[in-house]
């Protein structure tokens, strides 16, 4: 059973020596602060961070090709070769997503089998897939797209038919690029018809359906790296970079049956020609490969996301655990790029599965101009849970009536409490905090102006809202194997301490709009038959030693301890552990 079993649920206010009560939602605190850019105080919050773990989802995900667009990451990937998938998401961590088969192939064509890397992509306007399929027999696999019919990359799709240059060669991981203003398909293929070598192609198109020229040999695979596992030699996976008007082609290199798959690099040079082979510069070896210290084996087949708020480069990329995984066990993982002097991109080393990664920035933030708006009405759409839980709620508004307006909160249709906005001076951004709770598989949440503000269209103020709640499964542990999956948690997952020296548990990247005291809300289970304690350190101070009732298995508490945060980055330590606890989740909501 999914439901969580809350047998007691104490919040324990340590600060203030306080019972804390559990409404539906609580206005707990408002905050103000004027948003502008001189100086790191004064740098705009842009939401409240966080760290996420490898892999980005727990089923097999090979092949990944990932886009983010208005609010929402959406993912496709080679589903069992049968059909076509695609994943919705508010963050970059998927265990939550959305999940729909938009399209499945017809019976006895020559695409109904082994639909390879579906490649999702927004051109021009409009949702396409690109992916590779055959008859049943490899030599045939050929390109082919969708096109969807609405504005929905879950909606309907349509077969546009095969995508293929005069010569019709075996073909497979196409994707158009755009650059100059005009638009080319980049492809995996054969030079005939026979399996030697897999090379990298480039074709001008006059639509995203249509190529309209012969194809050019961008690069063959004739480097030591890219011949591991073979013959045959393989370039394959292609995807497209974009940075500052320059053009940059990320392929996989190597079988992706072994553990050497790696990724090798093609830079077009400024003002260079794409159709022009020698306008390209080809790294001397891998930008990524294997690292058996991280435990990380055959990264490939990636795609290039931005973050949220545009600001970073991410790049999406499956990986295996063993290095006899071959084709099994391939799911997505992510980490940000840099950029050297020389303006290429370095991705690093895979990271292990351990590594608590910041969330790209701007995660979380659910801005208003990603939501829908219907009279007095602003839908954010449906909120992920995974169980039933009070989750904290954030809202960023200005309100500039010089009166405090009312600002009602709806779930499911069902009026689940109300926000005071207090009025905020002119170019100003307030911060509301409250708690809403959500039943098992989420709901959508509503927010609609109460009677004071219907007339002054308090709702035109709203900038967006988050759920500021940190899971402990992905938070930075002291000791290796500490994560365990728990159906009752509300991530599906926890944090194990014990009363060992190193077990620990580190919220990193915790970001809050304004200094000053907030509440730190865990979420904790004690299987003990007696009370047992943690210690808790505020950016390597201690804050204080915390009380933890016995619960009894899979039954969670809920701790409370007031303390001082910084403005930038935060990390709340936990540490300390008297005895066996299960760490599920923190939350941060302003006093």
């Amino acid at each position: 059973m999914r439901d969580r079993q809350i047998l007691r649920k104490r919040r324990l206010m340590y600060a203030a020596g306080l019972l804390l009560g559990i409404a539906v939602i609580v206005i707990v605190g408002v905050i103000g602060m004027k948003q502008t850019n001189s100086g790191r105080a004064d740098v705009p919050y842009n939401g409240h961070g966080g760290t996420f773990k490898n892999p980005l989802i727990d089923m097999d995900t090979p092949d990944p090709s990932v886009v983010y667009k208005d609010g929402y990451y959406y993912m496709t990937f080679t589903h069992h070769g049968t059909d076509v998938m695609v994943m919705k998401s508010r963050t970059i961590d998927f265990r939550q997503a959305e999940k729909k088969v938009v399209w499945y192939p017809p019976i006895d064509t020559m695409y109904s089998a082994n639909l390879w890397a579906p490649e999702i992509q927004y051109i021009r306007g409009k949702w396409y897939i690109y992916f590779a399929a055959d008859d049943g027999q490899n030599e045939n696999h050929r390109m082919y797209a969708l096109e969807a019919a609405g504005d929905d990359p879950l909606g309907e799709y349509e077969f546009k038919g095969q995508i293929t240059d005069e010569t019709n060669k075996w073909a497979i991981d196409g994707l158009a690029m755009e650059h100059g203003g005009k638009l080319y398909f980049v492809w995996s293929g054969w030079e005939g018809d026979v399996n030697i070598r897999q090379n990298t192609y480039i074709a001008p198109m006059s639509d995203p359906l249509t190529i309209s020229g012969p194809r050019v040999l961008l690069s063959s695979p004739d480097q030591e790296w890219e011949k591991a596992g073979g013959p045959p030699y393989i370039q394959e996976g292609q995807a497209i970079l974009y940075r500052d008007g320059r053009v940059f082609i990320v392929y996989s290199g190597a079988g992706s049956w072994t553990p050497f798959y790696s990724l090798g690099l093609l830079a077009l040079k400024e003002g260079g020609d794409p159709l022009q082979p020698q306008d390209w510069e080809r790294a001397a070896g891998p930008l990524m490969t294997m690292d058996e210290e991280a435990g990380v084996y055959g990264p490939g087949h990636n795609s290039f996301v931005k973050s949220p708020d545009g600001t970073e480069d991410w790049i999406v990329y499956h990986g295996t655990t063993s290095p006899t995984d071959g084709w099994n066990n391939r799911k997505a993982r992510a980490q940000r790029i840099t950029w050297n002097e020389q303006g290429l991109p370095e991705f690093g080393k895979p990271l292990s599965l351990e590594t608590a990664i910041p969330l790209p920035s701007g995660s979380g933030v659910y801005l208003a101009k990603h939501a829908n708006r219907d009279g007095d009405h602003l839908s954010f759409g449906k909120l992920a849970a995974a169980v039933p839980a009070e989750m904290p709620l954030l809202v960023h508004y200005r309100n500039e009536t010089g009166a405090t307006r009312t600002l009602e909160v709806w779930v499911n249709d069902t009026k689940a409490g109300s926000i005071q906005l207090p009025a905020t001076a002119q170019d100003e951004v307030g911060y509301a905090y409250g708690r809403v709770r959500l039943e098992t598989g989420g709901g959508e949440l509503d927010l609609r102006m109460g009677e004071d503000g219907v007339a002054t269209d308090i709702l035109g103020g709203i900038q967006a809202i988050e759920i500021p709640r940190y899971e402990a499964e992905t938070a930075s542990s002291g000791l290796e194997e500490t994560v365990g999956a728990d159906l009752s948690a509300s991530g599906e997952g926890v944090l194990k301490l014990t009363n060992e020296a190193d077990s620990s548990a580190a919220f990193r990247s915790v970001h809050v709009p304004k200094a000053g005291k907030y509440s730190m809300i865990f979420g904790v289970s004690n299987p003990g038959d007696e009370e047992r304690s943690l210690e808790l350190e505020i950016n390597g101070s201690k804050g204080a030693k915390l009380a933890v009732p016995a619960t009894g298995r899979n039954v969670f508490t809920e701790v409370v301890f007031e303390g001082k945060l910084q403005r930038g980055d935060n990390e709340i330590m936990i540490k300390g552990a008297s005895g066996d606890l299960s760490l599920d989740y923190m939350d941060i909501i302003a006093d």
